[in-house]
């Protein structure tokens, strides 16, 4: 599981600083998490291959967050694209989308598929053979979700030497891997623990953009390997969250240690800050285990 931060400021671009963006490798996935202004040039500069990107999750419709889709949008036209590209979002962006390609006449040669988002309760959004996506309801002013991404339990690995000891046919590898007792080449049934080997725990991320403090999503991301949690403020400008409805780093701690996560990936800073380093040490107060998300950053997760 490998996550790529392609922005991490809240609010407008600047010149060294760019709005929310990150892609989730997982699975042979390539997941795009949100798409705020600047992000295909992100894309680029990550050397993140568009052809890969098939499935585009929006956290909600404020601009830092998909102002950038319409643009990545008309250059996989312009780049001949024919897979089929799914958008996961608020219901209204599809009305959004459309109306700039039927304005500006540039409607794609590849299918766009929305999936239009309204339920305040978490739901299962996308799921294949290994990954399972599900909804985090978060609590902003307009209609907003983070996003759960989790491995599904892998197959079971063979020990190769227990099963050539044990004499089985290579007919039944594929039912050990799926945890089966099978018959040796006697008819004896040989238990599958003694000739397998258990898979590798799932890996889970949580991504959770702009939210006021709110224990509701502890439930639904406990025990996750890596949080992403907004920490728009620092905990002196704690008055500033309420009304605009964020979180400062001292919660976006709380939260990750509530959920007892495995490490709590801090972002959608305020440009107001001049250092990012108060972030850290200040989250820290609470969880020990915390990282900065920053523009061009890569987090792996073994």
């Amino acid at each position: 599981m490998k996550l790529t931060i392609l922005g991490c400021y809240s609010a407008t671009p600047k010149v060294n600083t760019n709005p929310t963006a990150q892609v989730l490798e997982i699975k042979n996935h390539t997941f795009l998490i949100d798409c705020g202004e600047g992000t295909q040039v992100e894309l680029r500069r990550n050397k993140v291959k568009f052809s890969r990107v098939k499935h585009i999750f929006i956290s909600h419709l404020h601009g830092d967050h998909c102002f950038g889709l319409a643009g990545l949008i008309s250059t996989f036209n312009l780049l001949t694209r024919e897979a089929d590209l799914h958008i996961y979002a608020p219901k209204g962006l599809k009305e959004v989308i459309t109306m700039q390609m039927k304005l500006s006449d540039s409607w794609t040669n590849y299918q766009l598929i929305f999936h239009e988002l309204t339920s305040t309760s978490s739901e299962l959004i996308f799921e294949d053979e290994k990954v399972e996506v599900y909804t985090i309801p978060l609590n902003h002013r307009i209609y907003t979700n983070g996003f759960l991404f989790k491995e599904k339990l892998g197959d079971r690995k063979l020990d190769m030497n227990a099963v050539l000891n044990a004499d089985i046919d290579v007919a039944y590898y594929r039912k050990l891997k799926q945890g089966a007792n099978v018959p040796d080449n006697d008819g004896n049934l040989v238990e599958n623990s003694l000739v397998t080997k258990a898979p590798k725990p799932p890996k889970s991320y949580a991504f959770c953009s702009d939210t006021l403090y709110d224990e509701s999503i502890i439930p639904i991301i406990k025990d996750v390997n890596a949080l992403y949690h907004e920490s728009t403020f620092l905990e002196r400008n704690a008055a500033l969250a309420k009304p605009t409805k964020h979180s400062t780093a001292k919660q976006a701690a709380t939260i990750a240690k509530k959920a007892n996560v495995g490490t709590l990936i801090l972002g959608h800073y305020s440009t107001r800050y001049d250092s990012l380093h108060e972030f850290k040490a200040e989250a820290e107060q609470v969880f020990p285990h915390v990282e900065l998300s920053r523009d061009g950053k890569q987090f792996e997760f073994n």
